[in-house]
């Protein structure tokens, strides 16, 4: 078996070979009857790189290793493309999902196994965002195969699909390049389905493959037009919505994280001005909707939402809940008041009604069309929102500044420095419920993992969303010193690449959200000079600074520089270990129970 696949191997490397040379030899080639010049071949190295300038990136995020080096030389001869090096796989995976979030597509490469098994947390939890990121690897020289080697880097098996299968449950599609006469369709598919499903993709190429020659990118539009939906579906669905909502005395639309995914914002926002009714966010969606809007009434999160915001969802006899993700932490332990006959429940690609399920509807087009039929002025949820709420809006009074610091100080400071060019970066654990807490101003975006929920994610996010967004605008990230300790390298990138993001380190010595969860000694930590690992960083040629806040008043004149200071910061808050949100308490409580629950023996309602 070996022998003849061996021969077939020298067969494709010898037909490879004759291209190259007569590529060399002569200045045409004729080949299928077409007159050839060197100037229509290119490489697979360089094909990749025109196909990502072409999907609209303009840095990939890289750590290199030897399977991955010639590919990583194409890529940097691109002109149009920046690699950035990033301290290790997982840290350069997040911030490859900070970058997405803030471009729409990331491009990230790794060596095979040691780099890519590292790098599988990070797609993970872009996978469970819905996150366009490329993950590329190198691969194995394709004489090894064939010939039965074991080679470095592996498990020690002649298993040359090792990575392929790890990565397999974690992306929407796979490609793996071992010929390069495949490799323009599979580069094209991968950043296609990548762009077209909002998913993280595996694209591997082999190493002795990247500087192979093949014909140059045609022109190529890599933003396939997105499925429409089913006409007979659409209208039944709209048919049986508008019934509902025209009986519904208070309805309240609820807005979810998948209204980002299907392009649904506007669509949303647009449905919300026509009905009138009370507008909440699941916990996911907050930024989605402009919190100065006077239908907005807070973040539906159970029993620890916005003041009066439970109240009025839980009270309303037809909650439509758009690009919901309803999962055990967004509904607090599934402790949440939400019934499905009370509910119209608009997915990504479907409608459900009374437990009826309308298929190949997609959000963004039912929303709109049902702006176009729905009853308008169904404002009764937003009168007893008026009604219940306090009317006069509380304005935190400043703590003494030479008292110590506290969260509620804390976060009256960093309410008062948001303007609509900050983009929030809010970690697992207690920042979300800090997070939550802010009102927004217009412009400014929210980002956080609650699907995922991988701690440390926050870090190398903050540094790939400020390389994607906009310029002028500035990346604020709140930070727990546990979550903190699992990256914390990549801030030396920040500091390299000269990225002003602006971290505050909530120091409480421990892993708080777990603590509250479930507490043991595992949560303790060693406490570190966070602000001081600043100064190790810059190494004497960086411009990043770190600094203290024990106090109101230091935390105040903190700020005060970190904004005048156009480079990195670091603001190490610190706080009391018991200092945390009610909210937290109350979450995590519920969480725990919910994964406390005893094993249920199905068995018997057979």
């Amino acid at each position: 078996m070996f022998s003849s696949i061996n021969r077939l191997s020298r067969v494709l490397n010898a037909r490879s070979s004759l291209t190259k040379n007569a590529l060399k030899a002569a200045p045409r080639l004729i080949h299928h009857g077409v007159t050839l010049t060197a100037d229509d071949f290119t490489t697979v190295g360089a094909y990749l790189a025109s196909r990502l300038v072409d999907a609209g990136a303009d840095k990939v995020f890289a750590v290199p290793g030897d399977y991955n080096l010639i590919l990583l030389d194409k890529l940097i001869d691109n002109p149009k493309l920046e690699v950035i090096g990033n301290c290790n796989e997982l840290n350069g995976g997040y911030a490859a999902d900070g970058y997405a979030r803030a471009t729409g597509f990331a491009p990230f490469v790794v060596t095979y196994m040691v780099g890519g098994l590292s790098a599988i947390n990070a797609i993970a939890g872009a996978y469970s965002d819905d996150l366009p990121v490329l993950l590329i690897s190198g691969g194995p020289n394709t004489n090894d195969e064939p010939a039965g080697n074991i080679i470095h880097h592996t498990i020690g098996t002649k298993d040359f699909y090792q990575q392929f299968k790890c990565f397999a449950p974690i992306v929407k599609d796979t490609f793996v390049i071992r010929h390069h006469e495949e490799a323009a369709t599979m580069i094209d598919n991968a950043v296609q389905a990548c762009l077209l499903h909002r998913k993280p993709v595996y694209l591997e190429i082999a190493c002795n493959l990247a500087g192979a020659r093949i014909r140059k990118p045609p022109p190529l539009d890599m933003y396939l037009p997105r499925p429409e939906s089913d006409p007979v579906s659409m209208q039944a669905a709209l048919k049986a919505a508008v019934k509902k909502i025209e009986v519904a005395v208070k309805p309240v639309l609820l807005g979810g994280v998948k209204l980002r995914v299907g392009d649904a914002i506007d669509a949303f926002y647009n449905l919300s001005t026509v009905m009138g009714s009370a507008v909440a966010v699941m916990p996911d969606a907050k930024g989605l909707y402009p919190e100065s809007n006077e239908l907005f009434i807070g973040t539906y999160w159970g029993c620890v939402s916005s003041p009066v915001c439970a109240e009025v969802v839980e009270s309303s006899d037809l909650v439509i809940a758009c690009g919901p993700l309803f999962n055990d932490f967004t509904t607090t332990g599934w402790s949440t008041l939400l019934n499905k006959p009370k509910m119209i429940i608009v997915g990504e690609n479907y409608v459900e009604i009374d437990y009826c399920r309308f298929h190949n509807v997609y959000i963004a087009e039912f929303l709109d069309e049902l702006r176009k039929v729905v009853p308008r002025d169904k404002d009764m949820s937003r009168i007893a929102y008026d009604r219940f709420r306090d009317h006069e809006e509380k304005k935190e009074v400043p703590v003494p500044p030479n008292l110590p610091l506290t969260l509620k100080e804390f976060r009256r400071q960093v309410q008062e420095m948001l303007t609509d060019k900050h983009d929030l970066i809010i970690e697992t654990g207690d920042s979300w419920f800090n997070g939550q807490k802010l009102k927004l101003p217009d412009g400014c975006t929210y980002n956080f993992q609650c699907q995922y929920g991988s701690i440390g994610w926050s870090v190398g996010a903050a540094l790939g969303y400020q390389m994607g967004t906009e310029q002028g605008r500035r990346v604020i990230a709140m930070i727990g010193d546990g979550s903190f300790q699992m990256t914390a390298q990549e801030i030396s990138t920040m500091i390299r690449y000269d990225q002003p993001v602006i971290i505050f380190l909530l120091n409480n010595e421990g892993y708080t959200i777990e603590v509250e969860i479930h507490d043991g000694p595992y949560n303790n930590i060693k406490n570190w000079d966070y602000a001081g690992l600043v100064q190790a960083f810059n190494a004497q040629e960086g411009n990043g600074i770190g600094m203290h806040a024990k106090t109101g008043g230091e935390l105040r004149d903190c700020i005060k520089k970190a904004i005048q200071h156009k480079h990195f910061v670091l603001i190490e808050v610190h706080l009391d270990r018991d200092d945390c949100t009610a909210e937290l308490l109350e979450w995590g409580s519920r969480v725990a129970h919910a994964g406390g629950r005893p094993t249920v023996d199905f068995r018997i309602f057979k």
